[in-house]
Order: structure tokens, then sequence, then C-alpha cells
């Protein structure tokens, strides 16, 4: 049996249980204190409540991150320098450079998750011919821009059709929308760098989904990938297939 660490306890992380393959457990969740007492009932003694991933006096099989860019840069490079396995799903904190370089360096092992879209194979094996431009385009219902920097941009009460409000670079992107935007990071971090990767965001009324488009030119030729996801009953702002993306890392390592 693999004993695996969460941190976060939110939807995402819900998720991720609710999912979990028989051969993998959860022995430990790192989350704020006053959601102790709710993990202690579910789990019961089978799983330790902690505030700090630092509590943990045993190893971990693998750590998923399920919580935010702020779980990324406060742990990170701590658990991975105790030589864990850490698997990063807020992808959007390595926009922040200097995070990125102390975590490549700092020992163990470190997973980014595709997340909310697919083709990133492809994307980096077509970065091995040089890729010339990537762009990626994300539309969301209003509901899912809520409470994010969108609301600075846009009056999302008043829009009556699909719009773009906000055009920038993955670094932006992720800076700007940290709770939003790590897809962004992650088609970044695949192809041709936060600085030179494109992004588009837009607000739609009319949609319930998560839409992610993908535009890729370069030697290779040029591909176009739209996937278009539910969001997470408990979280809008989260897709249902990032969470999944979780889920597949649990059972990769069921399998080893």
């Amino acid at each position: 049996m693999k004993k695996i660490m969460l941190i976060g306890y939110g939807a995402m992380a819900q998720a991720v249980i609710e999912r979990l393959p028989a051969q993998v457990a959860i022995g430990w969740i790192v989350a704020r204190e006053s959601h102790h007492d709710a993990i202690r009932a579910q789990f019961g003694d089978a799983v330790l409540a902690l505030t700090s991933p630092m509590a943990c006096t045993d190893t971990p099989d693998l750590v998923l991150e399920c919580a935010s860019q702020q779980a990324v840069a406060q742990y990170g490079e701590e658990i991975l320098q105790r030589g864990w396995h850490l698997a990063v799903i807020s992808t959007g904190a390595l926009a922040d450079s200097a995070l990125e370089q102390r975590l490549l360096h700092a020992g163990g092992k470190l997973t980014l998750l595709s997340g909310a879209v697919a083709g990133i194979d492809g994307l980096s094996a077509a970065r091995e011919g040089g890729l010339e431009r990537v762009t990626y385009q994300s539309r969301k219902s209003p509901a899912s821009w809520r409470g994010s920097y969108a609301e600075q941009l846009i009056d999302l009460n008043a829009v009556s059709e699909a719009q773009v409000f906000f055009e920038g670079s993955a670094r932006e992107a992720a800076r700007l929308f940290p709770a939003n935007a790590n897809v962004a990071a992650t088609v970044a971090l695949g192809g041709i760098g936060m600085d030179d990767t494109r992004v588009r965001l837009m607000v739609d009324p009319a949609t319930k989904r998560n839409t992610h488009t993908l535009h890729v030119e370069g030697v290779f030729g040029e591909f176009h990938l739209e996937l278009s996801g539910l969001p997470l009953a408990g979280n809008p702002k989260t897709s249902t297939l990032a969470a999944l993306s979780a889920v597949r890392a649990c059972r990769e390592l069921a399998r080893r």
C-alpha cells in the first residue's frame, strides 16, 4: 500500500479523496487548523491532520499539492530538500522565476501535473524541433472569475456576450490570476516559456464550462486543440479534469 500526503482540503482535494485508487491510502493531510476536526471526523485515526508537511516524521510515497500557488511557495522547497516526491497542480507558482530555480535545484523529485489541459506531451515534443508561437486561451463563466483580478478589469455583472478581458504573457496571467491561470503556466512550462507564451482570458455568460484552447506553431507544423471541461461543483474556478490529473498521479504511483 502506497501512502500519500495531501496538501489542501478543499474541493479539489475532496475530488481526489473520492476517486483514490484502492492501492493508495492517505496518511497525512496538510490543512488549516480549522479543518482538522473535519479531517478527523472523516478519517478517524487513519489520517494525521497537519499544519505543515515538516511535522511529518515518516516519508510519504508522494506529496500531492491540491491547494494553491501559495502552498507551493511556502512548502515546496523544504519538501524537495527532504528528498520527497512532490506533485504540483498549482503550476502558476513557477511564474516566480526565483522560486522555480529553487524548486528545480532543491533535490527530491518534482512533477508538474497536466491539470485541466491536454496535449502537453505533444507540445513538449514540438519544442524539441523548435517552437515559434504558442497561444493559450481560457473561456469561463462569470462565476468562475468572481473573486479574482478580473473584477478590476471588467464588470462581470454586466457582461452580455463572450469578451476578452486580459491579454498578456503566461507569467503575467499566472501572477494576476493565481486561482484561474495554472493552465497557462503548465502550457508555458511545457513549451516556450512564461514570457513568450501568449495568453488570452475570456468571460462568457453563455457557458457553464471551462474551455481551454491551445494553438501551437513551429518547425514541426502546427496544431490546434480545444478542451471544454466542467468545473468542480465545489469550486467553479477549477476544472474537474485538473482534479483527475491528480488522481492519475496516484494511480501511476500505485503501479510502481
